[in-house]
């Protein structure tokens, strides 16, 4: 356990480090922490810190700088947030809530006006839902499974099955699932083939499963959209712009934005605005980047998660700030209000 005046010390070494980007020496911690202490006290107190991995020394400074261990101390245990006076920030007034990916579209680009760094927003995800489905037979056994969304979103699955069907066969399959199922969600599909299953035929109750079950999939994967806005803000920041590897790898990831679609689905599942400070675990394996997110709610309920990549040194206070508005703003707009 640390004791106070050692607390103080790192809180300050934190705060310093974010504002100004340098390593910070005792003699600056002596005269920003206000305590009355030599610098040998201090550097005694920065060595205990250090061996604690809490914070670290660069090889070409006197100074410390926190480590990502020191980071989650900090925003957990030290970090307070004072409100401060922010832009008003707000989505078009005109948005509504049957405009979903313009809501989310603003909203990025709000998150990342307002932090200057990236904004980032997962879609929300609609109920795996069909309007037509069609096969098409490719081969003995290969079919393309075509699924038509409520919004007109055309996507297309190929599956192999165990019998040959003929068209007569996939027409009689298309035929039923337009007539019963077209409008229902695929949980409710499933559930209506098992109870129709004695009614259809064997071969044709297979293929319907295997068309659902495609279908699933192919709206699910539609609908894992990450909307990510700003990334060229990292440009202006030392601590990438100093280090092209680092800019590399942060741009590498915004391409591939699958570990960025990970991290919010972890997010989506948690209260409030969380932190997770880059190096200390998987989920933000990058040492250079942490996040700032919360999810938010259409009418109540959790559908997504939105939130700020920056630098590990970003002033957590402001980005929580940032993040928790933007949420309630997102939440508000999507909402279908009385």
């Amino acid at each position: 356990m640390l004791d106070d005046r050692a607390k103080l010390l790192l809180k300050t070494l934190v705060e310093r480090y974010i504002a100004e980007g340098q390593p910070v020496g005792s003699r600056t911690l002596s005269r920003a922490s206000g305590l009355d202490l030599s610098p040998a006290t201090i550097r005694n107190v920065m060595a205990d810190l250090e061996d604690l991995g809490l914070i670290a020394s660069p090889h070409t400074s006197a100074g410390r700088v926190p480590t990502a261990r020191g980071y989650r101390l900090f925003v957990d245990t030290m970090l307070t947030v004072q409100p401060e006076p922010l832009p008003a920030p707000e989505l078009p007034p005109e948005l509504a809530p049957e405009q979903p990916q313009k809501v989310i579209a603003n909203a990025a680009q709000l998150l990342s006006n307002l932090s200057q760094f990236v904004g980032v927003v997962l879609a929300p995800r609609r109920a795996s839902v069909f309007r037509q489905i069609e096969f098409l037979r490719l081969s003995e056994r290969r079919l393309l499974v075509i699924i038509v969304s409520p919004e007109g979103d055309v996507q297309n699955r190929v599956i192999f099955t165990d019998v040959d069907y003929t068209q007569s066969q996939l027409l009689e399959t298309a035929n039923f699932l337009n007539a019963h199922c077209a409008g229902l969600s695929m949980e409710q599909v499933r559930e209506k083939l098992k109870s129709e299953v004695e009614t259809l035929r064997g071969e044709i109750a297979a293929l319907m499963q295997a068309a659902v079950n495609a279908s699933s999939e192919a709206l699910s994967a539609a609908q894992e959209e990450v909307v990510i806005s700003g990334e060229r803000n990292l440009l202006s920041v030392s601590d990438f712009s100093a280090d092209m590897a680092h800019l590399r790898r942060a741009f590498a990831l915004f391409e591939q934005k699958t570990q960025i679609l990970r991290l919010l689905d972890i997010t989506n599942q948690a209260e409030g605005v969380r932190i997770y400070i880059g190096g200390e675990s998987q989920v933000v394996p990058f040492e250079e980047l942490s996040v700032v997110s919360a999810s938010y709610e259409i009418d109540g309920k959790v559908v997504g998660t939105l939130g700020v990549i920056g630098p590990t040194r970003m002033p957590y206070d402001r980005m929580i700030q940032i993040v928790d508005i933007t949420s309630k703003l997102v939440s508000n707009a999507l909402s279908h209000r009385p």
